[in-house]
């Protein structure tokens, strides 16, 4: 029997705290929220988001299946190129050919590290992947339909941010930041489904763990954002919104405290596109990928302490900037 451990209660009990604490000081002043009509929206915007984030959510643990048990580890670490550049290039292309969630992305990439790819690359790899791959592409073109170019700035801004955080790790780092003393991952569960009931039914458990672990991540990112589309002043909304750096900051911020899939974010990200500026949409479906607080755990318990905190400034800094610089092009 598992147990549960700080790490995986910590990504669940701080957005509900949120959403408590919001509750607790906002609501009794506009108790009137609560009326029929703003329930009715609550829900129909709940189930709307949720309904068309589950398909690329399902379709994302699918593919991150057949990744795990058809395709050995060794296969990745003899395709990397021996110079940096070109080692960067291919892992920031690398999601195109292996598309993982994040949400399985760093147990794949701890396996890769103890046979021997580069922490840079490693690095890349965990940047790129979740978001650079046909799954999230299509997801984020369909949420943005009206809107296309929003899809290529998101992969372009992934690409640009996964590229060059790679050229800074590989410049500046020099002693390998992983925590060896952990114990490795061996694929012993896998094995043994596979054992049980061969490889195909070793793929359809680890689809339905990978995808009922990522839905209540889903699940409560669609409550918190259907939570403030219905209940939260459309006024304040606005604000937010027309304050330049004001709307960057908070949509970096929701996307770090919602901890939504890759394939689903990009549809809580579309509710906002007529009360935020492209850009901040454009640092949410970034950020989110590459840093939230399901990701920050893992990362701190595979890295030491003082490296992750250092890629945690480099993520949050890069996909700033970029996201504004983008955004004169939107």
């Amino acid at each position: 029997m598992t147990t549960l451990s700080p790490f995986k209660i910590v990504p669940l009990l701080l957005p509900a705290a949120f959403l408590i604490i919001l509750l607790v000081l906002w609501l009794p002043e506009r108790i009137e929220l609560l009326d029929n009509v703003y329930m009715d929206t609550f829900k129909t915007s709940f189930v709307g988001i949720l309904l068309e984030a589950l398909p690329f959510v399902l379709a994302g643990a699918l593919l991150s299946s057949l990744l795990q048990v058809f395709v050995p580890d060794e296969v990745l670490s003899r395709w990397i190129p021996k110079k940096p550049v070109p080692a960067i290039l291919f892992a920031c292309l690398l999601g195109v050919i292996f598309p993982v969630c994040e949400c399985g992305m760093i147990p794949l990439v701890r396996r890769l590290i103890h046979k021997g790819m580069p922490v840079y690359v490693a690095i890349v790899f965990i940047l790129s992947g979740p978001i650079i791959n046909p799954v999230v592409y299509g997801a984020t073109f369909m949420a943005f339909r009206s809107h296309p170019d929003l899809a290529y700035a998101r992969m372009g801004l992934a690409f640009a941010v996964a590229f060059l955080i790679g050229l800074i790790v590989y410049v500046t780092v020099k002693k390998s930041p992983v925590r060896w003393s952990m114990e490795r991952e061996t694929g012993g569960n896998a094995h043994l489904h596979a054992a049980r009931g061969g490889r195909l039914a070793s793929v359809f458990v680890h689809t339905s763990d990978e995808f009922f672990d990522m839905g209540k991540y889903l699940i409560i990112g669609c409550l918190l954002t259907a939570g403030i589309q219905t209940f939260m002043v459309r006024e304040s909304l606005s604000a937010i919104g027309g304050h330049p750096l004001g709307s960057y900051l908070f949509m970096m911020g929701l996307a770090f405290a919602l901890s939504l899939c890759s394939t689903s974010d990009a549809f809580v990200a579309s509710t906002f596109l007529h009360t935020f500026p492209a850009g901040s949409l454009i640092a949410f479906m970034v950020l989110g990928p590459m840093l939230d607080f399901k990701n920050a755990m893992m990362l701190m318990a595979l890295f030491k302490t003082k490296f992750a905190l250092y890629l945690f400034f480099l993520i949050a800094a890069c996909v700033f900037v970029g996201s504004v610089l983008i955004s004169a092009w939107l």
